[in-house]
């Protein structure tokens, strides 16, 4: 089991002002949010795959 699961549940997080933001600030944070997006995407795929570990020890136990 992570520690992050036993953290509680966090609000979704406010959105983000952009108007202030210049073009190349605006795409400096696209570039953020798509790797925060790749990094999630990696724990999900992680977190499957330890579950599918899981799950076939029990089956074939």
């Amino acid at each position: 089991m992570d520690l992050d699961d036993l953290e509680p549940r966090k609000k979704k997080p406010q959105l983000r002002n952009l108007d202030p933001l210049s073009v190349e600030e605006l795409e400096s944070y696209i570039a953020e949010m798509k790797a925060e997006i790749t990094r999630v995407e990696e724990k999900i795929a992680a977190k499957k795959a330890h579950l599918s570990a899981a799950s076939g020890l029990f089956k074939n136990g």
